[in-house]
């Protein structure tokens, strides 16, 4: 009985060793082959995104103080002759009231021109729809492949004669039995006779090969008609073209054939028979009516062209004219808004402090009309005169601080440093910024950053800047047709066997993370934005003795069932 429970629990005990062996080795059958599926070595794969609509903020940085004075320099954003001068000296103002008016008749100039202009681009863009419209494009282009058809019946009006006359005068035995191929060989001077019989080897060629070209075009003629499809009528109307010049090279070489018999002939006195002129009268008929019929057919390759290209284009073309309207339309805005500063305002409620100009004189952006005492707190921001270039009075600004980090304030441009200074053989220039709120815990001296707005555009077509490339001064990024796959679990990017096609696009306005397409691309657009190429290094896997054992030198798992 001892005995027998012994070898039980042995029995028992193996088994379980073997069950837990088992149960490593599934573990690890499925490790490789989650392994295998998901590894991406040797295989180049894509991040994309999609073009979409959104919005672009661009805007300059810099770093500052918030300013100990509290006054700024009243100066125009445009320049004119002072025309109206409403404050004096210690006169309080409230924010927005009119303080000086300047000269505005160029600036009312500039907008008349602007909505003639305006005016024309509609116009043109109206009369571009009515002679560009889809129904008209088509309808000409129906008409373009009916005048190909009617060209193509014409000139097999004439093709049969022609073809078969060649044959009659050249290749037909006359009443004596003979040809006259043979028998113009014959007629020249004995001196000329090996020139004569290549001259109508020559002709014997020309016109079998015009007579092969002629048997399959008028087969294809026959099987055609005006109600099958543009691209056979256009396939039928290059075919006649290029028979009809195999023809006219044949009537060419049968010319050349009669006048060197006929040259030769006068040179030894020949009796010139006249049979010599009837056939010379015939091939001129034939070369007159094959140039007209290859000068019509021609004229009509060319309408089918034309039609279809008006066809192709008249989209592109509309779409041009579209934005040119919104170009005349934005200047006309920018027309509109440059006449509002001609009256220039109180950026704030203050005290005048001075005012240094007189009626009539001339003012700039440089000018100091006035100076303005403020109770607003202001910041001060060096900026370089690279950025400085983009900064304009009234533009907005977000204010950051280092000892308030929960702290951000708007604010607005009020004065620019018309003149800057040299620190270390840096040119900087000021820019004063009034705080929108005041807030008790900034305090004069602080150190403050800034963001200053030079350009927003909302709803225009954006990708990430990471998918806009540059070569050889021509901006393209990469796109895909269709949807890549999704990528596998823990894997960056997605595998294609094709490649990605390079599509040229111009590019507008510009922030750290996006870039504004003004061409090239259309909304939904599959785009590139990180290529991640393929190594063909490989992952050493685990060995199934380490990972089942340990040190292979460790306990054996198993035992013999008794």
């Amino acid at each position: 009985m001892k005995n027998f429970l012994n070898k039980t629990k042995s029995y028992v005990v193996n088994h379980k060793k073997l069950s837990i062996f088992i149960l490593i080795i599934l573990i690890f059958a499925g490790y490789w082959w989650y392994t295998k599926a998901t590894s991406t070595t040797g295989e180049t794969r894509y991040i994309t995104t999609t073009a979409s609509l959104g919005t672009i903020i661009s805007s300059v940085t810099g770093s500052g103080q918030v300013s100990a004075s509290n006054q700024v320099n009243i100066q125009p954003e445009v320049s004119g002759t002072i025309k109206a001068i409403n404050v004096n000296p210690g006169d309080y103002v409230s924010s927005g009231k009119i303080l000086f008016t300047l000269d505005d008749t160029d600036a009312l100039k500039t907008i008349r021109d602007a909505q003639m202009n305006l005016d024309n681009a509609n116009l043109s863009l109206e009369k571009l729809k009515l002679q560009d419209s889809t129904e008209n494009l088509s309808a000409d282009l129906s008409k373009a492949y009916d005048d190909g058809f009617n060209t193509v019946s014409n000139t097999f009006l004439d093709l049969p004669t022609i073809i078969t006359g060649l044959d009659n005068l050249f290749f037909k035995a006359n009443a004596s039995g003979r040809n006259y191929i043979n028998i113009y060989s014959e007629s020249v001077g004995q001196p000329d006779r090996d020139k004569a019989i290549s001259y109508r080897d020559s002709v014997t060629n020309a016109y079998n090969i015009a007579r092969a070209a002629y048997d399959l075009n008028f087969n294809t003629y026959k099987n055609t008609s005006r109600t099958s499809s543009n691209q056979e009528i256009e396939a039928l109307i290059s075919q006649t073209y290029d028979t009809t010049k195999l023809i006219s090279d044949a009537i060419k070489t049968s010319n050349n054939y009669i006048d060197f018999v006929n040259d030769s002939m006068q040179r030894y006195n020949f009796d010139i028979p006249s049979f010599i002129a009837t056939h010379k009268a015939t091939l001129s008929s034939y070369t007159s009516q094959t140039n007209s019929h290859l000068l019509d057919l021609l004229s009509i390759k060319t309408s089918i062209k034309t039609s279809k290209d008006a066809f192709q284009n008249s989209d592109i073309d509309i779409k041009s004219s579209t934005l040119s309207v919104q170009q005349k339309e934005n200047a006309l805005a920018d027309a509109k808004d440059a006449l509002s500063k001609y009256n220039i305002v109180a950026p704030f409620s203050g005290t005048i402090a001075s005012v240094p100009v007189n009626l009539g004189d001339n003012a700039g952006s440089g000018t100091i009309l006035a100076t303005i005492i403020t109770s607003k707190k202001l910041a001060t921001i060096p900026l370089n005169e690279v950025d400085i270039a983009k900064i304009k009075l009234g533009q907005k600004a977000t204010l950051t601080f280092d000892a308030i980090p929960d702290l951000t304030i708007t604010g607005r441009v009020e004065e620019i440093d018309s003149i800057g200074t040299v620190s270390q053989g840096v040119v900087n220039y000021n820019v004063k910024i009034s705080f929108d709120t005041n807030d008790t815990r900034v305090k004069p001296g602080m150190s403050t950053s800034a963001a200053i707005i030079t350009n927003i555009k909302q709803n225009i077509l954006t990708v990430p800047g990471a998918a806009v490339k540059s070569q050889n001064g021509t901006s393209y990024v990469q796109t895909f047709t269709t949807a890549l796959p999704k990528a596998a679990l823990g894997v960056q990017g997605s595998p294609s066997i094709i490649p990605p096609t390079n599509v040229t696009v111009t590019t507008g306005l510009s922030s750290d993370t996006l870039v504004e397409i003004t061409s090239g691309l259309n909304e939904g657009d599959i785009v590139v934005t990180k290529t991640i190429a393929g190594s063909t290094s490989t992952t050493s896997t685990p060995s199934l003795l380490n990972t089942v054992g340990g040190n292979r030198g460790g306990a054996s798992i198993g035992g013999s069932l008794h």
